[in-house]
């Protein structure tokens, strides 16, 4: 089984793949999986998992539940089986922190057996009455992010978090009083939502603990002919970059600034206001540290981000994230125009406050690094890249100047000659 397996990522690697041989006294091969690669990788592992998530049994549930007219009614629902679940669309994306894998509009369907029992003063003897439903889950989303590390020579695969949501049910009941179904619905969409959410992330969990003893257990050595074999013994960690370059001609997509950009992150979030778009409230919370190193600034600046859920003509702030965020800043002078660009370096939160419970702070702090990777950053740096226009002196301005930093030092080296000599930006 190992040796298939391994066959198989080695066919993948080189279909999809840019790769170069270095010739040291060690050689070695540097390879580099396209997005090709990444989405085939993707989208056959999405199949294999439709396959063995299922059938997945989920833990009975009990209730007691106000009818009116009969009074207190006993609910159980026993049986709970995802029959099959169905994946409509995927995206995987890589970063800085892993691998970030999302699954939107799932579909799944359950089966289940219910009973309730109930008596009244009406009536002396306990009435009672039993049959089976079906359920259909729409909606079904999740998210995960991964990172792979080297460990020994192979690869050892860890989740880092996982977060699954559910948006509407519907059951199907063979049998029962007009009554049951409304009683089923208010008692236990819930509870069987959640159910969905819990059963299949820890189904999500075991798998990737199975996939991580697989790669391991990969041999090291793939004999070639029958006197050459290949060493594939990993040296390094994967290098993971982002897939989608910047394009700072334009202001980027803003669709994170939406709540149902953050469904996998704070599902809460999304279930209290379902599409309603979203500010980012950045304040600085004390005093920034610089340091002035060779050609670059390096920045740490404390921050308080507020969460606030644009709600008809109502800003309401739902949550407050205490951040750290370490960039770099290279000044550059464009003509009398002083400009530059910032890079994110590092970006550390912690919980400060929320009004929608606990927050998967992994999974936020990776969320708000892409926004402020493909949304802050790219609008800043538009602006830096037009520059700031430096002012006349006496009617004296500078030219063909340069930038310097080094050693604690911004040193500006440039000539001066009357405005009317050059043109101005």
């Amino acid at each position: 089984m190992a040796s298939s397996i391994f066959h198989f990522l080695i066919s993948l690697l080189f279909a999809f793949s840019r790769d170069r041989v270095l010739s040291h006294e060690a050689g070695h091969i540097t390879a580099e999986i396209s997005n090709k690669g990444l989405d085939f990788l993707k989208d056959l592992l999405i199949e294999k998992a439709e396959s063995s998530l299922v059938p997945l049994e989920l833990p009975k549930i009990e209730k007691s539940v106000k009818i009116p007219v009969l009074g207190s009614v006993q609910m159980v629902l026993s049986n709970i089986v995802i029959e099959r679940i169905h994946v409509t669309s995927s995206t995987v994306k890589t970063g800085d922190s892993g691998i970030v894998l999302d699954v939107s509009g799932a579909t799944a369907n359950l089966t289940m057996n219910w009973k309730y029992s109930y008596s009244t003063w009406l009536i002396p003897i306990a009435v009672s009455d039993k049959g089976n439903a079906t359920v259909q889950v729409e909606g079904l989303e999740v998210g995960l992010s991964l990172s792979l590390k080297m460990l020994n020579g192979s690869l050892k695969l860890s989740l880092l978090e996982c977060g699954c949501n559910v948006n509407d049910i519907s059951i199907k009941l063979d049998g029962g009083a007009s009554w049951l179904y409304q009683g089923l619905i208010d008692a236990f969409e819930g509870k069987i939502g959640s159910a969905v959410e819990n059963a299949v992330s820890k189904k999500i969990r075991d798998a990737i603990i199975k996939l991580d003893l697989q790669l391991q257990s990969l041999p090291k050595e793939a004999p070639i002919t029958n006197i050459a074999e290949l060493n594939v013994t990993f040296v390094d960690d994967p290098e993971l970059s982002k897939q989608d370059a910047l394009d700072f001609d334009k202001v980027p997509d803003q669709s994170l600034l939406n709540t149902a950009g953050w469904r996998f992150i704070i599902p809460q979030l999304y279930k209290m206001y379902p599409n309603h778009d979203m500010n980012l409230n950045l304040s600085v919370s004390s005093p920034p540290i610089l340091n002035v190193e060779k050609q670059q600034i390096k920045a740490k600046i404390p921050l308080d981000v507020v969460i606030d859920v644009l709600y008809v003509e109502e800003v309401i702030p739902v949550a407050c994230i205490s951040t750290v965020i370490s960039a770099s800043v290279s000044p550059g002078i464009s003509g009398n125009a002083l400009t530059g660009y910032v890079k994110l370096n590092d970006i550390t939160m912690s919980l400060k406050w929320s009004k929608i419970g606990d927050l998967h702070m992994k999974l936020v702090q990776m969320l708000m690094s892409t926004t402020l990777r493909t949304v802050v950053l790219p609008y800043v740096n538009l602006k830096l890249s037009k520059g700031f226009q430096i002012p006349v002196f006496h009617g004296y301005g500078l030219q063909d100047a340069h930038i310097l930093c080094t050693d604690s030092w911004i040193v500006i080296c440039s000539d001066v000659a009357p405005v009317k000599q050059f043109n101005l930006i």
